[in-house]
């Protein structure tokens, strides 16, 4: 599967995370085909854009999407 468009990726990072809120990094690469660099880059935009919460630790805790 290769994504087309960032609006792809964000939307197919953001389903994996609903879908799955303990899913890691890695396995976010795995499914999207991007880098962790890449992955991270999204994460930390849809923070920054109130679209995704981390609650809890890094190990050990889950992602929140936030529906608005």
């Amino acid at each position: 599967m290769s994504m087309k468009t960032v609006e792809e990726t964000v939307e197919t990072i953001l389903r994996l995370m609903k879908e799955t809120p303990i899913i890691t990094v890695k396995k976010l690469e795995t499914h999207t085909l991007i880098t962790r660099r890449g992955i991270e880059y999204h994460i930390d935009k849809l923070k920054k854009q109130g679209k995704l919460k981390r609650i809890g630790p890094n190990k050990g805790g889950y992602w929140q999407v936030v529906d608005k």
